[in-house]
């Protein structure tokens, strides 16, 4: 939801269906709660008048008890059934709290574990809290909706078919031509963005609290690990970035001075004499490390990518590889995107280059990137001998991880005979 691209994305669309579809499953749990829901609502407003009713008070405590007995077994249903309806606000899959298929029996389950009793706690707030929650919202969209349609609830002469004048309310204000509706159509269209954000901020708390009730509760430690990941990430980029500055201002500069003092030095000799020979020999090989630390620097951290950004950079990349590379950079493309986005999708290009250079025996790929809704896109292909295989220690589990610790994934696709392809995905919330 701060992403800028919110209201043009799919989200919105997903937030509302997550919400129309709550409706029934409030419905049915308010429904089936609204025994124990009434009987302490009355026991409530009889404690609030200072008496105590014995009937009510025993039928309470009596439909307290009953809940508890069956209540984890009552929620197993709704806990499945709100597990996958999760996936249109959250696409992450969860993973049942209970753990029955580790051998504990299920009814066993529904009662030795805590899970189950979190599933009993989501019940309750379905029944209880999410209808008002959900009341509040329909009738901010009902409100939003009627200034939209205002002007088709008068006619246009403003009388209806009977002479009588055909008055709408909205609020304090009475309507009763199409004219004076105008005001609140306009109000109504730009009340909707508001509407898209307050239904996507109920669908994520709802989403959120369904995913720390009906999961396993080990959320918070896979954030933490997925937090220190990219943290290593970063620093994995910072020193990087260092060590590329140490040797562009260290190493190269004091090189570059001795490959011209050689140059300097072998003019003062003859040519025939051992001593030109040596330091001909000395100088070429100085130029040669010269040529290689310039290669490494740029390899490290390319020069290319900080300046202009990561198109630019793949095609240079395409320039410097021994292959003969193709590179597409389809509309919507970016110049600019985030450092850790940037240097992840470079450095994916790159090393899956690298594997096509050393692996698959093709003369020729193609790299291309995209930007579609939420998500940058990299792909590699080759038709190449094909059968790429993590396992053999091509560099691609290190770049999975790679991708992985910036919240994206990477696909291949590479049967024996090929062709491979190397497909990206980097989320872009920008």
């Amino acid at each position: 939801m701060t992403s800028r691209r919110f209201l043009i994305s799919a989200w919105p669309w997903r937030a509302a269906a997550y919400a129309l579809t709550a409706l029934p499953v409030l419905g049915v749990a308010a429904l089936l709660l609204s025994p124990l829901i009434l009987a302490w609502a009355a026991t409530v407003s009889f404690a609030a008048d200072g008496r105590f009713h014995l009937p009510v008070l025993v039928i309470t405590a009596f439909l307290t008890l009953a809940l508890g007995g069956v209540g984890t077994v009552l929620a197993a249903p709704f806990a499945a059934l709100e597990r996958r309806r999760l996936r249109l606000a959250d696409p992450r899959p969860v993973e049942p709290g209970h753990r029955a298929a580790a051998g504990l029996p299920w009814l066993a389950a529904r009662y030795g574990e805590p899970g189950a009793w979190r599933e009993l706690l989501y019940l309750l707030l379905l029944g209880t809290v999410a209808p008002i929650v959900y009341s509040l919202l329909a009738f901010a969209a009902f409100v939003v909706a009627v200034f939209i349609v205002s002007p088709l609830l008068v006619f246009k002469d403003g009388t209806d078919l009977d002479g009588v004048a055909d008055t709408i309310v909205l609020g304090p204000w009475q309507v009763t031509t199409p004219t004076q509706a105008i005001p609140y159509l306009l109000l109504g269209l730009a009340l909707l963005p508001v509407l898209a954000y307050l239904t996507g901020l109920l669908a994520a708390g709802h989403a959120a609290i369904a995913r720390r009730l009906l999961g396993r509760g080990d959320d918070a430690a896979l954030r933490e690990v997925a937090r220190s990941r990219t943290r290593l990430v970063d620093a994995f980029d910072a020193e990087r970035r260092r060590i590329e500055r140490d040797l562009h201002d260290g190493a190269q500069h004091r090189l570059t001075s001795l490959t011209l003092q050689l140059g300097v030095a072998r003019l003062d000799l003859p040519e025939d004499t051992p001593a030109a020979q040596a330091l001909d020999r000395a100088h070429t090989e100085a130029k040669d490390l010269m040529v290689l630390l310039r290669d490494l620097v740029h390899g490290i951290s390319p020069q290319t990518l900080a300046d202009l950004g990561l198109p630019a950079a793949l095609h240079d990349l395409a320039d410097r590889s021994p292959l003969d590379i193709t590179v597409t950079v389809d509309p919507g493309v970016a110049d600019r995107y985030p450092a850790r986005l940037e240097n992840t999708a470079y450095f994916a290009a790159s090393e899956a280059l690298a594997n096509v250079a050393k692996h698959s025996g093709a003369t020729a790929a193609s790299v291309r990137l995209a930007h579609q809704r939420d998500t940058l896109i990299v792909e590699v292909h080759d038709a190449g001998r094909g059968g790429a295989d993590p396992a053999r220690g091509t560099g691609l589990t290190g770049l999975a991880d790679r991708v992985a610790a910036v919240g994206g994934r990477l696909l291949l696709s590479s049967p024996a005979g090929g062709p491979t392809l190397v497909r990206v995905e980097l989320p872009c919330l920008t």
